[in-house]
């Protein structure tokens, strides 16, 4: 049996950068928003995104993305999920265009539908790096656009056919707690 994501799993993976804010204790900047993102020479997939400030510099996020939400939407496409979390360095935050590093980690799955492909991998791990720039259109809405690399990849043999390398995003983010702040 094909494991599936728990919805359980999946909201408190999406929720962990609130815990971090209340167990600070502190008004530190959350943005919460939707992501935009595209595979080279694959699918769109679009969800949910939110990043926590641990400091100036240091933040960490936890996102979900899906065809489901992008391309698998009304069409044939395969159904795949990824959700992860990440890490990222902000170089530059007292300006207004920001370049950024970051590090995910997390899971991916594809959801083939039909049993004929039950004997393909579905899942995998997911590890990749992107840099990009942040932009505060108007405090407290904030864009943020990245190109990015999975580590992990899958040629349908050896991990799902469908987890290609490049990808490139695009992010809409609303500061929850901090209204002023860029």
């Amino acid at each position: 049996m094909k494991p599936k994501i728990k919805p359980k799993a999946l909201l408190l993976a999406l929720l962990f950068p609130f815990f971090l804010a209340s167990a600070h204790g502190q008004q530190k900047p959350l943005d919460v928003g939707i992501r935009f993102q595209k595979t080279l020479d694959m699918y769109y997939e679009n969800g949910l995104t939110a990043q926590y400030a641990l400091s100036e510099r240091w933040a960490v996020g936890a996102h979900y993305i899906s065809s489901r939400l992008g391309s698998a939407m009304g069409s044939n496409a395969i159904k795949q999920d990824n959700i992860f979390v990440s890490g990222a360095y902000l170089f530059r935050p007292q300006r207004s265009l920001r370049p950024f590093v970051r590090a995910n980690v997390g899971f991916f799955r594809a959801d083939y539908e039909a049993e004929i492909f039950d004997n393909l991998p579905n899942t995998s791990p997911l590890a990749s790096l992107e840099t990009g720039l942040t932009y505060p259109i108007t405090p407290p809405l904030k864009v943020t656009g990245s190109v990015g690399y999975n580590a992990i990849t899958g040629d349908g043999t050896k991990g799902p056919g469908t987890l290609f390398p490049v990808f490139y995003q695009l992010s809409f983010t609303w500061n929850m707690f901090n209204q002023t702040a860029p």
